[in-house]
């Protein structure tokens, strides 16, 4: 007897199995039909009716867009319900994700006006804040892009970024260079990825369970370390100086475009240049093919004579470096000092990152801007006076990432031997 093969069965279940009515494409437009619905018969009653104004400068003046407040929240309402009903319809479906992107961003302008309304936003501003805030969750998703498509899970994250951020404070105190404490935070983000790649790939020990007590290792010794020398003596252990923005000339002068990208810190520049390095690497070198192979089946790696265990540490480490000094972020550009827990989750947030950009680099960027977007918001409307409570609006970063992940996402396959560990054999 013949034996029928795999790609022949399924091709016979594709053609005798009935089209599901309700699908994802449907799925998702019920969802953007539901928030388009919730944004014009919930936002518009509540918004006043005076001007919303979108401005390029740092006040009310020179608006790039003004608008009716009310009118706006539910015309751009109207526009998320009306990408709902598309995707509801099962049409577009080449665009789909066009259309799912047009309605989310139709209830994202039509809260702003609600919330703009009497007031103004400025854009250069936010588009600033919101690149700054994303630089530290791009860094560590960036060093889980590197774990990750080699084939070890870097839960260990949030370890990385606390070690990096006390290490630039004390070390950057100590030695009064800005420099020296973004190499220690380097160096400390790389302690914690050694301790992982030892216990996750010499010792097989589950690298889920390892990164979370990493992380709970990194907050005790962090925090033990701070209040015996931070909090008693802080003037010798906790002033790090601030990391200089920089300034291009000509190009900081581009209209919108320059002050966000060319007068700006060093970790941005850093950021957004390792994004295309590591894309570059992973589809055009060797190193990166080794890598991919290595992620998806590593036993295939090791017969044409790949060292799978060497590449993985390899990568483990150069990601505990970049994520590391993503921690130096919160001490040397966001904050100036150090203070026990002050990531508040971050590694998690750049973790949601790394999924909801599909282990990519260029998805990890998209993703840290949309978290990065949610922190400005927030901050933004605490500051203006937002109708909304307090506790909600200090909610929206992490209500957007369980959303990204959990609902936009779709169907992600991460690299196939991601979390296993391999055994020689």
């Amino acid at each position: 007897m013949t034996p029928v093969s795999t790609a022949t069965v399924e091709e016979m279940t594709e053609a005798t199995a009935p089209a599901r009515f309700w699908d994802r494409q449907r799925r998702l437009g019920g969802g953007v039909a539901l928030i388009g619905v919730a944004a014009t018969a919930i936002f518009g009653p509540l918004a006043p009716s005076e001007t919303a104004r979108f401005t390029l400068s740092e006040d009310a003046q020179g608006a790039a867009l003004s608008i009716n407040g009310q009118f706006g929240t539910i015309l751009f309402g109207l526009v998320a319900v009306a990408a709902g009903g598309v995707l509801l319809a099962g049409v577009a479906r080449k665009w789909q994700t066009s259309v799912l992107a047009l309605g989310i961003l139709g209830f994202v302008l039509s809260f702003l006006c609600w919330q703009v309304a009497g007031k103004f936003l400025p854009l250069v501003d936010t588009a600033t804040g919101t690149l700054e805030l994303a630089v530290p969750l791009l860094l560590g998703a960036l060093a889980g892009v590197l774990g990750e498509r080699s084939g070890v899970v870097n839960v260990a994250i949030e370890g990385q970024f606390l070690m990096g951020a006390f290490g630039a404070a004390l070390v950057g105190t100590m030695a009064t260079s800005v420099w020296l404490g973004l190499f220690s935070a380097a160096i400390g983000g790389a302690i914690i990825a050694a301790i992982l790649a030892v216990l996750a790939i010499r010792y097989l020990v589950d690298q889920v369970v390892v990164g979370i007590v990493l992380n709970l290792l990194a907050l005790g010794m962090t925090g033990f370390l701070y209040e015996r020398l931070m909090q008693t003596d802080a003037q010798s252990y906790n002033v790090p100086p601030r990391m200089p923005e920089w300034r291009i000339p000509g190009l900081a002068d581009i209209p919108v475009v320059g002050p966000v990208l060319f007068e700006t810190n060093l970790l941005v520049w850093l950021a957004l240049m390792l994004v295309f390095v590591i894309h570059f690497g992973l589809t055009r070198t060797r190193w990166g093919l080794r890598t991919r192979a290595v992620g998806e089946h590593p036993t295939a790696a090791d017969t044409v004579g790949i060292r799978v265990r060497g590449l993985r540490y390899l990568n483990v480490l150069l990601g505990g470096l970049i994520a590391g000094a993503g921690g130096a972020y919160f001490t040397l550009v966001a904050t100036g000092s150090f203070n026990k827990n002050m990531t508040a989750g971050a590694g998690f947030i750049a973790l949601a990152a790394l999924i909801f950009g599909r282990w990519t680099p260029f998805g990890a960027l998209g993703a840290a801007l949309f978290f990065g977007f949610a922190q400005k918001l927030a901050t933004y409307l605490s500051v203006a006076g937002s109708s909304v409570p307090s506790q909600f609006l200090n909610m929206l970063p992490y209500l957007a990432t369980i959303v990204a992940v959990a609902g936009l996402v779709g169907r992600v396959r991460a690299p196939a031997a991601d979390g296993q560990p391999y055994v020689k054999s």
